[in-house]
């Protein structure tokens, strides 16, 4: 499976928009980072995972002509805002299937109710399949078995996803015991990892070094970075053997 990293940053995105700390200045493309968001392919199947406001950008960077589906961790604007853009899969391909727990459905008709009319829907408007599903939903696609696995961001549980080997967590701030033991035994987990002081709805760098220590997969890459982590170079540098920083553009093979 090959997973890509369509974007590796907070809700603002870096740079962020009229700041002048020394990240959002960086001339380095690996300080450069879209709203976070991931692409997994196998075989002939492409899925995504979150369609935040860089959501066409991140399409196009990619060259992406197909997806096959689209899985939702929750429904915060970094990972929804850019829903109307799924139209030109539509136009090619018909209906997209959309997976995520029933409150984020609810959350998407209020925000994109003309998306959902059933009555005089305009013809040029998104069209998705929905699919509910919850922390307990183990399903299959392409031919692999999906495992959410729940954790809290703050007071709100949102949905990660275990494939193969595989396992993608953001917006994390704690993990129950029984949600931590569908992490054992990862190649890869992809963990968030904000910014070095505390933040009240998501790991900083020690938290998560705390969490990857308990869960001991092979590799880490944190994603959902912020300006205030540091240089993407200064902090890899000081990252133990086999935990990384994530980056946009970034492949790996799991």
């Amino acid at each position: 499976m090959k997973v890509t990293f369509l974007g590796t940053g907070t809700s603002q995105g870096i740079p962020v928009i009229g700041s002048h700390h020394p990240v959002c200045l960086s001339d380095n493309p690996k300080d450069k980072r879209l709203r976070v968001s991931i692409l997994l392919q196998w075989d002939e199947f492409t899925y995504a995972v979150d369609c935040g406001p860089d959501f066409r950008q991140q399409m196009l960077r990619a060259k992406v002509e197909r997806l096959d589906g689209l899985l939702l961790t929750h429904e915060h604007n970094d990972h929804i805002a850019g829903l109307d853009d799924i139209r030109p899969f539509n136009f090619r391909q018909g209906d997209l299937p959309f997976y995520a727990e029933d409150r984020v459905f609810s959350a998407l008709k209020h925000r994109f109710a003309y998306i959902f009319e059933t009555v005089n829907k305009y013809p040029g408007a998104p069209a998705i399949i929905e699919n509910v599903i919850d922390k307990n939903t183990v399903f299959t696609l392409g031919g692999k078995k999906i495992i959410p696995v729940e954790a809290m961001h703050a007071d709100l549980p949102v949905l990660g996803f275990r494939v193969d080997d595989f396992a993608y967590m953001t917006d994390v701030k704690t993990i129950s015991t029984t949600e931590r033991n569908k992490l054992r035994g990862l190649k890869v987990l992809v963990l968030n990892a904000l910014r070095i002081k505390p933040h009240e709805s998501h790991l900083n760098l020690d938290e998560a070094m705390e969490m990857v220590n308990d869960l001991k997969p092979e590799t880490v890459y944190f994603t959902h970075i912020s300006h205030l982590l540091g240089f993407h170079d200064e902090v890899e540098s000081q990252l133990p053997k086999g935990v990384h920083l994530a980056y946009d553009t970034l492949k790996i093979t799991v």
